[in-house]
């Protein structure tokens, strides 16, 4: 019962951000990948708050001496990952963004030039016209 409170806490965080997550499903369009290990890092994440002599258990067989250093070095993956995931993201939203901004230049440019063409030519006296005078 003394941990009651901070498990409360962490579970009703682990809830929140799965909630937030589901709410935003279709607006996101996350890959199936990435729900389902947000899906696992949920259940896993509830678990080792109910459980975490468990959590201290694993962390002893993989050689890591207590559970809250297994957690801080799986954050520090996660955290890498999702610092790699996001600049790759980023990249590749500059990328199409560049592509854009030349094809609407080029665009742009084709039309005005051929607006351009067109005021040329309606200025221009026609040779019908001038050997008539």
């Amino acid at each position: 019962m003394k941990y009651f409170w901070i498990q409360l806490v962490l579970i009703v965080g682990s809830v929140s951000m799965a909630l937030v997550f589901i709410r935003t499903w279709g607006q996101a369009k996350n890959r199936a990948w990435k729900r389902i290990a947000f899906s696992l890092f949920v259940v896993v994440n509830v678990y080792a708050v109910l459980r975490p002599t468990d959590v201290t258990w694993l962390a002893q067989q993989l050689g890591v001496g207590r559970g809250t250093d297994l957690v801080l070095y799986a954050m520090v993956l996660a955290v890498g990952f999702l610092t790699l995931n996001t600049f790759l993201r980023f990249r590749s939203l500059e990328k199409k963004i560049t592509d854009l901004a030349r094809t609407v230049a080029i665009n742009e440019g084709v039309r005005h030039n051929d607006e351009r063409l067109g005021a040329v030519s309606d200025t221009t006296p026609s040779p019908s016209s001038s050997s008539k005078a």
